[in-house]
């Protein structure tokens, strides 16, 4: 990997059709500490990892209010305010009880507390991409998105989008607020929202893969990620990321990481041009692990 890494090499994206980022992105949960929780083992590797973003290019970061809790959002504000030329995102709507611990709590007012104090802790005015952690099963979704909608025609939300969700809850929140994004779990070997991006594809919605980076079985070595990877000079991470960029124009991974080298062997999977035939295998030995 002695070229450039840049992560405009992954094409761009307008989310909402006016806030361009670069696809290839950066998940901010793993600057925090074990089980998701408190903080970083390493404060200046963490900030060290944020600051070096700018120089591969990434320039979208997502992070959430219960990553810590709260310090990813801290961490980010560090490191990077005032966020000259970066797009930062965040969700809400999760409680954290303990590590490792997610419970949904979408109470309106609870809504309205996790995106008034995201804004200070971003130290931002307006969240460029404020995202719906979880629908809480417990409160009718309509409650929810309308609460959402309310703080996006107050000018606190730029942009909406939504984690974790079937298309039938997409629909739904299309009837309060327009859905920009949509973070789902998807990668390689789990393809249980292949309808949910399909949909996003049609409709020019952002889809946001988080566990971007798993491939299983697929990247041990011999495999045909590892032998890729092997082709192309990268990781199997890189090429894992570069099979989710070509997989859909509206993709935007974010791989997460706490090591500015591990983020450099990320980046590269921005570049990685695989051919007609390769990206065919993967998505053939991809699905077929998928249905196991």
């Amino acid at each position: 990997m002695s070229k450039s890494i840049s992560a405009a090499d992954a094409g761009t994206f307008a989310i909402g059709g006016d806030l361009v980022v670069n696809r290839l992105g950066f998940g901010a949960m793993r600057i925090t500490g074990p089980g998701i929780w408190g903080a970083p083992a390493n404060h200046d590797t963490a900030i060290a990892t944020l600051k070096h973003l700018s120089e591969v290019d990434v320039n979208f970061i997502d992070t959430a209010d219960s990553y810590g809790p709260y310090d990813s959002e801290y961490l980010i504000k560090e490191a990077l305010h005032p966020y000259k030329g970066m797009v930062i995102a965040t969700k809400g709507g999760l409680t954290r009880p303990g590590p490792d611990i997610w419970l949904p709590l979408g109470r309106p007012e609870y809504l309205r507390q996790c995106v008034v104090t995201s804004l200070r802790r971003l130290g931002v005015e307006q969240i460029d991409l404020w995202q719906l952690h979880r629908v809480d099963p417990k409160v009718p979704r309509d409650e929810q998105f309308e609460a959402v909608a309310s703080m996006q025609k107050e000018g606190l939300i730029r942009h909406v989008g939504l984690s974790e969700v079937p298309v039938d809850d997409i629909e739904a929140a299309q009837k309060h607020f327009k859905v920009a994004t949509v973070q789902n779990q998807y990668n390689l070997i789990d393809r249980k929202s292949e309808a949910v991006l399909d949909y996003c594809e049609q409709h020019g919605i952002g889809f946001i893969p988080w566990y971007p980076l798993a491939a299983g079985e697929l990247a041990r070595p011999g495999s045909i990620v590892s032998t890729i990877a092997i082709e192309h000079g990268v990781t199997t991470g890189a090429v894992a990321l570069a099979w989710l960029l070509r997989r859909a124009k509206v993709m935007i991974p974010i791989p997460g990481t706490g090591s500015v080298d591990h983020l450099v062997e990320n980046v590269a999977g921005a570049s990685v041009k695989l051919t007609d035939e390769q990206f065919d295998e993967l998505d053939r030995q991809g699905r077929r692990i998928s249905a196991i």
